[in-house]
Order: structure tokens, then sequence, then C-alpha cells
């Protein structure tokens, strides 16, 4: 089948139809008499979803392309562009010949108007961008995901379509160049585009999880794991052998050192986090240090090192280098007396609690609403009188 005719010959209806009603099973007959009704009648918005469903259609495979180039080329200025785009970008992957794929698509963007159909720009070049990673080539996708990115950063009230489209990309080429934190984010960005139930397969749920727990703990920039905890995706992991990778996620967020030394001898399983083990432990410390001085009261957040030692089951001597480690990333904010060995922590960053953590919070709240009942009860007196 040709594709990518610089110029199809002009459509001639009826030839059109009878050819695809000889060549097509009796099944997809009643596609081409609607198509033939619609055209005529020059109804664009309902032919637009006639050929949406043919498309959708598994039986249509064979015969995609062809229609496309043969049928839709003839009047795609005259449709919502954004859903030519959509078509276009599914029938394309019928297309096997790497070379000729990349043709049809940057043909249909050559004949997209930038200016007037910025989504649909997007989207196609998000996708362009995405064959060319598949075909390896890692330096074209960074052009065409940047050039994408400069016009989407513009426009509000984006289709999710064409957002998915950009941050799947984006993700998957973080993910090439083995890019924890900007797969972590991206990825994060493209399940929020999309619903993973309908739109992704089980083995693709599980394969998104997976490699979000494991960006999860070696991007080196990610302390908070908050957003992927809470995130359904994680259920993929479920009843497989990569459950425990869900356990080491909650076991970070609770910063809980004893649990984290009973999952590592999963981690061969993973040899990546195996070779990462030095980086890893570093994290778990700096989580059961945010931890240890979350569970504090404002007013008894200064630590000795030794404290500190004990909590993140370091030696002595390492918890400054600790200490100033989480005050680089961020993660707490406060100063160090070298002289004494102490550290006055005066801010914790914020993140998502486990269920014990909120309830270590109410007793917190509790404790402090019985301290103010007791001020109250305390000047009541002395406020009547004055009264």
């Amino acid at each position: 089948m040709a594709v990518d005719a610089p110029n199809p010959p002009k459509l001639v209806l009826d030839e059109f139809i009878v050819t695809a009603l000889s060549a097509t099973p009796s099944t997809l007959h009643p596609y081409f008499e609607s198509f033939r009704t619609l055209h005529t009648r020059k109804l664009w918005h309902q032919l637009t979803q006639k050929l949406k469903t043919f498309f959708d259609d598994e039986q249509s495979r064979p015969y995609r392309v062809d229609v496309f180039e043969r049928f839709v080329r003839d009047f795609e200025g005259k449709i919502n562009q954004l859903r030519l785009v959509e078509m276009g970008v599914k029938v394309s992957k019928e297309i096997d010949n790497p070379q000729t794929h990349l043709a049809f698509l940057t043909s249909l963007l050559a004949r997209i108007d930038k200016e007037k159909s910025q989504e649909a720009h997007v989207l196609l070049l998000a996708t362009i961008a995405h064959v060319k990673l598949l075909y390896g080539d890692l330096e074209g996708t960074k052009t065409d995901m940047d050039a994408a990115w400069k016009i989407l950063d513009t426009l509000e009230d984006v289709d999710n379509g064409v957002n998915a489209a950009y941050y799947g990309v984006a993700a998957d080429y973080y993910k090439a160049r083995a890019e924890y934190a900007p797969y972590y984010k991206h990825s994060l960005l493209y399940l929020a585009c999309v619903d993973p139930e309908t739109n992704m397969t089980s083995e693709e749920r599980l394969g998104r999880a997976h490699d979000l727990g494991i960006s999860a703990f070696l991007g080196d920039t990610i302390y908070n794991f908050g957003e992927l905890l809470m995130h359904p995706i994680l259920d993929a992991l479920n009843g497989t052998p990569h459950e425990w990778i869900k356990k080491l996620l909650f076991t970070f967020n609770e910063g809980s050192i004893g649990k984290f030394e009973a999952l590592a001898p999963l981690f061969p399983q993973e040899p990546i986090l195996q070779e990462n083990y030095a980086f890893l432990r570093q994290k778990i410390c700096l989580m059961a240090l945010i931890e240890s001085v979350f569970k504090r009261s404002a007013n008894n957040r200064t630590m000795t090192f030794q404290t500190i030692a004990e909590e993140t089951r370091l030696p002595v001597d390492e918890v400054e280098h600790l200490v100033m480690k989480a005050l680089s990333l961020k993660l707490i904010r406060g100063s160090i007396d070298q002289v004494a060995q102490k550290a006055n922590i005066t801010w914790v960053q914020p993140r998502v609690l486990s269920r014990e953590q909120i309830g270590m919070l109410a007793q917190r709240l509790g404790d402090w609403v019985g301290k103010l009942n007791s001020v109250e009860q305390r000047i009541a007196p002395e406020v009547l009188a004055t009264a």
C-alpha cells in the first residue's frame, strides 16, 4: 500500500467506494456506504465520527492506510484538525517500515497549519518524537520534544490526549537515558492525563508502577513519594513478584530503617537497586531523620548528634554530614552547632502521612488542645474579675 503520496489523485467517490466494497469483508461495507452518503452531503463532522468508528474497528487494520490516503486526504482541510491528527496517528501504527512510518507523519505535519491548529501540531510532534525514540534516534526525539513543549507551554485547556502524548514520550525518553527524577515527574504527569484502567493494559500498568518505584528510589532529588503513594497505579503491583517494591516505597515514606533492612535481601531481584545500595542506605537515613524531626513537637527540635545517630543507625561521626545533606536538599531548615554537636531544626518538608503518622499527629493536636484548655481555665477567673 502506497503512503505519503505528495499529490494524491483527486478522489472519484463512486470509484473509491466500489473498489473498497470489492476489497473488504462484508462486515465493513456499512462503513463505506455511510462514507458515500456523508461525503456527498458534505456532513464533515458526522463523517469524522464515522471514520473514527471505522479506524477503531479491529477488522479495518489492513485497510486503514489506504482509506486515509485515498479518501481522508481529499477533504482533510474541512474537518477538525486535532481529530484528523488523532486518526493519522492511529493509522500510522499500521506502517511497519521505519522510513515510511516517519514519512507518513512528517508529511501530515507539513499539512497542518501550526498557528491555527496548535494542539494538532503538538500531538503530531510528540508522536513523531516517540517514533524516533522507538527507532533509536534520541537526539531527534529531544528536538521534537522541545519544539512540542515550546508550544504546549503557552496553551490553556489542552486536550488530555495531547498532554498525554507529550508527557508519555517525555517519560519514555528520560527512561531511555536513565534520568530517574525527570522520568518520575513526567510519568506522573502522563498518568494524570489518562485513565489507567481503560487506557492501559494490565501489563502496561504493572510496568509503569514498577518503573515509577525504581525511579522514586534512585532519583537523587526525590524525597517526597506522596503523589505516587496516593496513586492507584501502585495497585498493579499487588499479587505480583514486584509487590515488595510497593512495601519498600511506604517504608521510605515512613523512614523506617528496620523495615528497610528487612526488605534489603530482596534487592538482588532488581540488580540496579543492589548496585545503588549505598545511595539507598543514605536516602533511608535522610528519611529517618525527617521522620524523627516530624515526631517531635515544634519546641523540641534541637537534637544531639548522638540522638540522630541512634534514630538513623549511623556512627556519630557521620551525623553532621547527613544533616548537611538534608539541609542542602532543602528537606529540613535549621542550623548545626558543631561545638555542642547539636542540630536545631526549624522546619521539615511536608509529605504524605501513613495511618500511624496521622494517628501521631492527631495525638499531638489533642495535646495542644489540652494545653489551650488549661490556659483558658487558668486565665478565665482573671478575665471575669476584670470584666
